[in-house]
């Protein structure tokens, strides 16, 4: 007779981090079905066993910031993001995503996901069928294929703008009373289909594959605050935004508007929160803010990085140090042998640095030739080199031209080595920024835009770099290894809402990782052309994960698939935590 009771999983003599921070201990964990059944000294008899003696066993890490609203639709791997013992996903930030949508806007979306998020466009244009048109229609789309993990969706503010306004939400034009009562019915509509949230961005940055700003940047507060009212009415979801902060004599007033949100419409709100170059010490005022905000009762959170944010400089991605200088122009569509080879030609190395040298008085050519800001990323990568590891120092110790030693560099390795070029969080050559905002209690990690900018950043891999860099892999602790498994289960997981997992306790969902402390490391970024249309982007395979297990199955085994999809669009109707 089939016995009931047997468990289908056992993960043994682990040292467990549960994801509320505390001491570890050594325990089995036994599953049954999709749940933790049991804790404790568990006798033989499951189908199957996992030796973690000498391992750590984790919750699922839960990323809260990623971009996988196209990969969601062609591909069931949410790599890279899966290969970092991440077990959830929460998609469509920063505004951007592709639903609700009319026929005639599909190439206006797919432009602002180029222009924001660098995804090839005829990637898009390839890889999505396009069969939806509402945000309801987009969920049980996402919901065709099977996936390795779990994922939640968001509903973006530029496609809802657009699909209620027209080419008035592209003109950036004020929304009329009619338009904001329809964001809002639109908004509820989408919570009460299982959306977990709302996204916006008040980003200049954020601007389309044709230099178009976002339709949101100008959005009024009451059409904010309209959208934010269409949650609470539906009794759920959180608020995500993109502010740039930059001007000091705006900075409160955007914080006192996401304030006001959070006020009238009782839901809880996260926005990202970086060290700016051009203005170090800002963060510290958000973030005094935002403790204020707590202080008062209100559910605010800034989404932090744990290393710089920054980009990948290489010959195989969308940009290099010498990518606007004519002469690399010319050759740039060329095979990449075929360009190392002639750039290895001394007459086109002259010509090249004489371009860069010319190009130093443009915005973006001023930033190429920042040579004390642009490291080697090296193998393995290092995202905490020092001033002393910028290409600016190594040339000036070898008494060689800062230009010519990058140029150099990129050649390396046949021409798939990295540079790597901080733009936030390494205002002072060192990390401390970030080890300030990771332990701020009014923070959550973010950040990390898997599925985006897949040829110039790598970030998927923040939680294999938090848990060893911070966790002692690095030298010197700065963190304890269980708060910081906790900063990326249990906080991430409560700070959208998501109150079944992210612990390891019985009746929790069973999204369990098995690692192994001494070989964890993120890996190196490597160019994959398989993108749709054959497009190429940047994946990180990190070592270190013996197993990834997703609601009580086994989907990865040492970061290699082991064929199982039981990964689910996860249609939120809890009431997220405040807490």
């Amino acid at each position: 007779m089939h016995d009931e009771q047997a468990l289908d999983l056992v993960i043994r003599g682990g040292l467990l981090m549960d994801g509320r921070g505390g001491a570890p201990r050594v325990a089995d964990i036994g599953v049954r079905g999709a749940l933790i059944a049991e804790i404790g000294n568990i006798a033989p008899g499951a189908a199957a066993e996992i030796d973690a003696r000498g391992k750590i066993v984790t919750p699922g890490f839960v990323d809260i910031h990623t971009h996988y609203d196209g990969q969601i639709i062609w591909n069931s791997r949410l790599a890279p993001s899966s290969w970092h013992g991440v077990t959830t996903v929460v998609m469509g930030n920063c505004g951007v995503g592709f639903a609700p949508v009319r026929a005639a806007d599909r190439g206006n979306l797919i432009e602002l996901m180029e222009g924001v998020e660098d995804i090839p466009g005829v990637a898009l244009h390839e890889g999505l069928d396009w069969a939806w048109e509402t945000f309801p229609d987009f969920l049980r789309a996402t919901e065709r294929i099977e996936h390795d993990i779990d994922f939640c969706a968001q509903l973006p503010h530029a496609a809802l703008r657009v699909y209620v306004m027209g080419e008035r939400a592209l003109r950036l034009e004020m929304a009329t009373p009619d338009d904001i009562a329809r964001m809002r019915g639109l908004a509820a509509e989408a919570i009460r289909h299982g959306a977990i949230g709302f996204s916006t961005s008040r980003s200049i940055n954020h601007r389309s594959v044709t230099g178009d700003p976002m339709p949101s940047l100008r959005a009024a507060e009451e059409e904010l605050t309209g959208i934010a009212l269409g949650l609470a009415d539906a009794g759920g979801g959180v608020l995500e935004i993109i502010i740039d902060f930059d001007d000091p004599d705006l900075l409160e007033a955007e914080f006192g508007m996401m304030r006001r949100l959070v006020e009238k419409s009782g839901r809880p709100l996260s926005f990202s929160l970086m060290q700016k170059h051009g203005n170090k010490d800002g963060w510290r005022r958000l973030l005094a803010l935002t403790a204020q905000a707590a202080a008062d009762g209100l559910p605010i959170r800034a989404q932090v990085a744990p290393r710089g944010v920054g980009v990948l400089l290489g010959m195989q991605g969308s940009r290099n140090v010498f990518s606007d200088c004519a002469s690399y122009k010319a050759i740039a569509d060329l095979p990449l042998d075929e360009r190392v080879r002639r750039m290895r030609d001394p007459a086109l190395r002259a010509q090249l640095l004489r371009e860069l040298r010319e190009s130093r008085d443009t915005p973006l050519g001023k930033r190429l030739n920042e040579f004390d800001n642009i490291f080697p990323l090296g193998n393995p990568p290092c995202y905490d080199p020092g001033p002393e590891r910028s290409i600016a120092a190594l040339a000036r110790r070898a008494g060689a031209d800062p230009a010519g030693l990058a140029y150099d560099c990129l050649l390396e390795d046949d021409g798939k080595a990295l540079l790597f070029s901080p733009f936030a969080n390494y205002a002072d050559k060192n990390l401390d920024a970030c080890a300030q905002m990771l332990a701020d209690p009014n923070t959550v990690i973010g950040l990390g835009d898997g599925g985006a900018h897949v040829a110039l950043i790598s970030d998927a891999s923040f939680p294999t770099f938090l848990l060893k860099h911070w966790g002692g892999g690095a030298g010197q602790p700065a963190f304890d290894l269980p708060w910081l498994v906790k900063r990326q289960t249990a906080d991430t997981a409560r700070a959208v809402g998501l109150l079944d997992r992210g612990v390891l306790e019985v009746g929790k969902k069973a999204d369990i990782n098995v690692i192994d402390p001494a070989t964890m490391d993120p890996g190196v970024p490597v160019m994959s052309m398989d993108l749709p249309a054959g497009k190429g982007r940047y994946l990180q395979k990190p070592s270190g994960y013996v197993a990834t297990i997703v609601s009580g199955v086994v989907v990865y085994r040492n970061a290699e698939a082991t064929g199982a999809l039981p990964g689910r669009l996860v249609r939120m109707a809890a009431e997220p935590a405040h807490a």
